[in-house]
């Protein structure tokens, strides 16, 4: 990383010369690179951790290092609650830990060593953190060296299919948010999720398909993309489910695919809805889940009503009040056993809820515990696909 006397700020200089290498990096000689930087700036060292894809934990780029635990260590508070912390560094220093951040979506953590850390290495650290969420979005959609480090155990053909039409697990802006967990990690089958903003909407859906091999997968995957395809001709919700209907009827006639679509209004929080023989949403008000509000008259799922009804899809409204949370989910979130081998319940499953609400913690933080409990509460042995998607309208001001 050379540098020349140009009269500059040697800092912007510096930093000018790390986006410049960043962008042109393989993925494979990011810690390098970040460490380089590091010395520049007169920092010990700087570990870039990404989370794993269950987020339990936090692991290194730099080879040799052990992972973190999110739920026990200071580097997991800050992914957990976005916030900066510093510690002792085995009494020769500092050790700062930053969020990673690409958007609303957490991707890990920085780990930031030095005998002293001033609020000027702070902001700079600050901007290689920014720089390296963005280099490390675009780059592991091509880099399966990346993709190794968020796993920890081999994934099944079908999980591989679907996890690869995914959008991220968070996505939002001033208005709203949605974020989402699929499991089991490594084994789903046929649930998906997707979410999309535009301008001035947030488009939401959920889908679970018939079975739980590939061909649920495949069902699932036309799904995702009969919606995309739809919406990014301009279609309605209705458009979208139709050509859904159709190219399931066409091409996977045995096949069908229960699902929600969702379109929130961003400025006014008119949330629309079209429920194809799924689960009815649960709306979180007040850090309080009201049964029922959302509840609708069931519609056949998608593929089946091209060949079995003639009647057309109803699409529901609902005005949400500022702060309300949505919750999608898949039945296999309720219909999962515990230890005893009893069933998990839609009761157990609100009062978890409301456990994870009432903390005040962010939605995403929220939806991990909330999987968690699940999973923890069967020993991790889930009976079907459990997909939770939950949606937060908070307009500025309100």
């Amino acid at each position: 990383m050379p540098s020349e006397n140009t009269g500059r700020d040697p800092g912007e200089q510096l930093f000018e010369e790390f986006l410049a290498e960043t962008h042109a990096a393989a993925p494979t000689e990011l810690p390098e690179l970040v460490n380089r930087c590091a010395t520049a700036l007169g920092i010990d060292r700087i570990v870039v951790y990404l989370v794993d894809i269950q987020q339990r934990h936090l692991v290194p780029l730099t080879e040799g290092m052990p992972s973190l635990d999110v739920d026990s260590t200071l580097g997991g508070q800050t992914y957990r609650s976005l916030d900066l912390r510093m510690e002792e560094s085995d009494g020769r220093g500092l050790t700062a830990w930053l969020p990673l951040i690409d958007g609303a979506e957490r991707l890990g953590v920085l780990g930031v060593s030095a005998p002293a850390i001033d609020a000027v290495r702070l902001r700079r650290c600050r901007m290689i953190a920014a720089v390296l969420a963005m280099a490390i979005t675009s780059k592991r959609s091509y880099s399966d060296s990346l993709v190794r480090r968020s796993r920890t155990e081999r994934m099944e053909l079908p999980a591989e299919m679907l996890r690869a039409f995914l959008p991220p697990r968070t996505i939002g802006n001033a208005d709203a948010l949605s974020t989402a967990v699929l499991e089991p990690a490594y084994e789903v089958g046929g649930d998906a999720y997707d979410h999309s903003l535009t301008r001035t909407s947030l488009h939401v859906d959920i889908f679970d398909s018939m079975g739980h091999d590939l061909a649920a997968g495949l069902t699932t995957a036309v799904a995702l993309a009969g919606c995309r395809a739809a919406r990014r001709d301009g279609g309605d919700l209705l458009e979208l489910v139709d050509t859904v209907d159709q190219a399931l009827a066409r091409w996977l006639p045995d096949q069908y695919c229960t699902g929600i679509v969702t379109q929130l209004d961003l400025a006014g929080g008119l949330f629309r809805w079209c429920n194809c023989g799924h689960p009815s949403p649960l709306l979180i008000r007040g850090r309080r889940v009201l049964h029922g509000e959302l509840d609708r008259a069931p519609q056949p799922p998608m593929g089946l009503r091209v060949r079995f009804c003639e009647t057309l899809r109803t699409i529901h409204e609902m005005q949400l009040e500022p702060g309300d949370r949505v919750l999608l989910y898949t039945d296999g979130v309720v219909e999962s056993r515990l230890s005893d081998r009893t069933e998990f319940g839609l009761e157990r499953f609100t009062d978890s809820i409301i456990r994870a609400t009432a903390a005040g913690e962010l939605a995403p933080e929220a939806l991990r515990r909330l999987i968690h409990s699940i999973l923890d509460a069967s020993d991790n042995r889930l009976r079907d696909d459990a997909t939770l998607l939950l949606v937060e309208w908070r307009p500025p001001g309100a």
